[in-house]
């Protein structure tokens, strides 16, 4: 296939996208002093244009202090006399919230030809820094320290004695009033002795531990984040070219050792997906990998990279990940749906511009179905274990109370309420993964409608190529984002078959109370229905993680820890009827110590019969004994198959050949 590389042109491209994409995207100004009432001692803070800042901001980021666990960055921005705002990343990329943690931001000293200029934060808005650059000045200098954290209590670890996760976002300042493709930045990066890296950034040198890149515009720098390491290894898995790779760093060098099988697999996806979506809108991609227990969970998407975080033995231990496997497959789909084209809504003219998130549905939802497709496809799950996932899912959402309050598009917003807060009562909340996962399930009603309304000539993969891909003429190569809106969704699935394709989706978007069932139409249509057993098979229990201390489907709660902390109470179940909430321990079963394996026999031997169970329970100073009537035994999802009906799900998983 041909792709327009885009290399040394890259920032021109982006800064002459910078006029159109700011009228597409809108250049609201976040709040300020004279906006809310109030704060005479702050300025106005300047709304992004689509003007380009004068001159390239050279970033100079060390993170080689790794015992302190500190990233010092000094920044050289040009500037003119007068007034002047800097701007600290507030709405990030991927969180979809004001999750910019600005707490962790020390050590701010700005100075001119030498001298120290005088800075005050906005009285409103903390986000933004207010100084004035004094006259002769034509730039300032301004350094900096993130702060992160030893522990992932509050943030993330980012630093580890062997790995450094470096995002940019993270540890800067950049001018107020431009467009983030307005502004040029010259990147630089101060590594631990030996260490080697991987990032979508092109280098320019790399000497005496020092990496420069290319200058690109702070969009491009914001999407290209680095994970360095002692232990690092890129391998080409591209079967067309060289264009995809893997970049891995591990807490130990021995388990970098993918095997040629492995990496046949990810060749796999690389070749599915671009049979999947016709056209890449990319000139590179680094998935960018850690095998680490110790570094903090991530699976983040960019344009041309993806951050993702994997257990140590990963690929040395490669039957216990399966679980985890489809972590790639999805952020890779991301660069297509969710960076190419992304809702129009989350297409903000900057960082500090609030985003809206109407479309997590599509944006993530329907990643996460083409990553459980991809996977399956690519042959990284086998169909077994992508009908396990399928069947966990849906029972999840069948059994979730929260939807007789909370509809589905209403959770798009729950990054906005608090950044994937978390709360002891998910089942009745509901939250950030039901746009993903809840949605995932919509796509897949969707996919078998489609099929089954054309005889299954046509599928969701026509939606894909239309909407992300090879239907975007000239788009095969280019990485300029553009934005979507539900009109658009709609527009495309009516491109691949006429229904009325806003009713079904508004139905299973808006839906609350008794009109609120689980969308599991797909899965009937696709050839199967959920079913509940009292035995997990030995797969079952391989990919969801043991399942043994599960007992959601029956007492409605999960055993948690070496205490066996009762958590996950499912509201309205057993449990939760006989009163119990969160901060109570399991301590006895009848009259023997409480076991996982204990409460699982006692769950068992009481189905069908009319004795209770009995659970004593432990909080702090308090002891309370439970009888619990429950005579249906343990319960397991499952799909069974739907004896004369078309195996649609082995359709959609199968590879595709073309």
């Amino acid at each position: 296939m041909s792709r327009l590389l885009v290399t040394a042109c890259t920032a021109a491209l982006l800064i002459a996208a910078g006029p159109a994409l700011a009228q597409s995207i809108g250049t609201g100004a976040g709040p300020t002093a004279q906006n809310i009432g109030g704060f005479a001692d702050s300025p106005a803070i300047p709304a992004p244009t689509a003007a380009t800042y004068p001159g390239t901001i050279r970033y100079e980021a060390d993170i080689t202090d790794l015992d302190h666990r500190v990233i010092s960055v000094k920044q050289t921005i040009p500037a003119r006399p007068g007034p002047l705002t800097l701007l600290y990343p507030k709405y990030l990329p991927g969180n979809h919230a004001d999750s910019g943690p600005i707490q962790l931001l020390a050590g701010v000293v700005i100075t001119a030809s030498g001298q120290p200029v005088e800075w005050r934060r906005d009285a409103a808005d903390p986000y933004a820094f207010h100084l004035d650059v004094p006259a002769g000045a034509s730039e300032i200098e301004v350094s900096l320290q993130w702060l992160t954290q030893a522990d992932n209590a509050n943030w993330r670890v980012v630093m580890t004695p062997s790995i450094v996760n470096l995002e940019w976002e993270k540890a800067i300042l950049y001018p107020a009033g431009y467009v983030s493709t307005g502004i040029m930045v010259e990147a630089s990066v101060k590594l631990p002795a030996g260490w080697n890296y991987g990032t979508a950034l092109t280098t320019v040198s790399h000497e005496n531990d020092v990496a420069r890149f290319e200058p690109v515009d702070l969009y491009t720098l914001v999407d290209s984040p680095m994970f360095a390491g002692a232990n690092y290894r890129r391998i080409d898995i591209d079967p067309s070219g060289d264009d995809v790779h893997l970049n891995i760093v591990s807490d130990e060098p021995g388990n970098i050792a993918p095997t040629a099988e492995q990496l046949g697999l990810y060749e796999n996806l690389v070749t599915q997906t671009d049979r999947l979506f016709g056209a890449r809108h990319f000139d590179h991609y680094e998935f960018l990998v850690a095998l680490t227990d110790q570094l903090g969970g991530i699976g983040l998407e960019h344009h041309r990279s993806s951050e993702n975080t994997v257990a140590p033995d990963f690929f040395t231990n490669w039957g216990r990940s399966a679980g985890n496997r489809a972590l790639l497959p999805h952020e890779y789909a991301h660069s297509w749906n969710g960076k190419y084209r992304r809702p129009a809504d989350e297409l903000t003219a900057n960082y500090n511009v609030p985003t809206e998130n109407s479309l997590l549905w599509v944006y993530e939802g329907q990643t996460e179905y083409w990553g459980d497709v991809l996977s399956a496809r690519s042959g990284l799950h086998t169909l077994e274990q992508t009908r396990i996932t399928l069947a966990s899912r849906a029972a999840f959402y069948q059994n979730q109370p929260g939807r007789a309050w909370r509809n589905l598009q209403d959770t798009n917003n729950h990054n906005l309420l608090g950044y994937r807060v978390p709360g002891q009562w998910g089942s009745w909340m509901r939250g950030t993964s039901d746009y993903y996962d809840e949605a995932a399930l919509i796509w897949l009603d969707a996919d078998t409608l489609i099929r089954e309304r054309t005889n299954d000539r046509k599928s969701l993969d026509d939606f894909a190529r239309a909407m992300f891909g090879s239907g975007i003429e000239g788009s095969d190569g280019v990485w300029v984002p553009n934005g979507y809106t539900f009109a658009d969704v709609v527009a495309a699935l009516n491109g691949v078959t006429e229904y009325d394709w806003a009713t079904f989706l508004r139905t299973r978007l808006d839906a609350t109370g008794p009109e609120a069932e689980a969308p599991l139409d797909g899965i009937e249509r696709a050839g199967y229905r959920l079913i509940y057993v009292d035995a997990p098979s030995a797969e079952e229990k391989a990919m969801n993680g043991g399942w043994g201390s599960d007992f959601q489907y029956s007492l409605g709660f999960s055993l948690q820890g070496p205490n066996n902390r009762i958590g996950g109470i499912r509201w309205g179940g057993p449990v939760y009827a006989a009163g119990i909430g969160a901060g109570w321990d399991l301590i006895a079963v009848g009259d023997k110590a409480a076991t996982p394996e204990v409460l699982r026999t006692a769950v068992t031997d009481a189905k069908g019969d009319t004795a209770p169970i009995r659970l004593t329970l432990k909080s702090g100073s308090r002891i309370r004994t439970l009888d619990l009537m429950w005579t249906e035994g343990l319960r397991y999802p499952r799909l069974e198959r739907i004896e004369g009906t078309p195996d649609r799900l082995a359709d959609i998983l199968a590879p595709l050949r073309r």
